[in-house]
């Protein structure tokens, strides 16, 4: 299929961006948008911000460690209310072995 059947492409601008790690991303957008391109994108490589401007690329954003949901409860409940529900939960326990 040519031009003459999908119609005329759209007049496309390339954009380059650079990441922390020197890496270059080179998106292209439609010619029309070129109001609206974004200042930072992904780099496909690293998954780092990438910016326009080469010398002085955006940095990184911190990277949350990974959590475990015990971390997550503990976050939210005291010691003492953790005690509290697992002597709940195992009452409850004990009380269906019973009968």
């Amino acid at each position: 299929m040519g031009e003459t059947e999908r119609g005329d492409s759209a007049a496309r601008v390339g954009v380059s961006y650079w990441c922390g790690s020197g890496h270059e991303v080179r998106p292209t957008f439609a010619a029309e948008t070129v109001i609206e391109i974004p200042e930072v994108w992904d780099c496909p490589r690293c998954g780092q911000p990438a910016g326009r401007d080469r010398l002085h690329p955006p940095s990184a954003g911190r990277n949350e460690p990974y959590k475990t949901h015990l971390a997550y409860v503990k976050e939210r409940r005291t010691e003492k209310d953790g005690d509290a529900i697992l002597d709940e939960a195992l009452a409850a326990l004990r009380a269906r072995r019973r009968g």
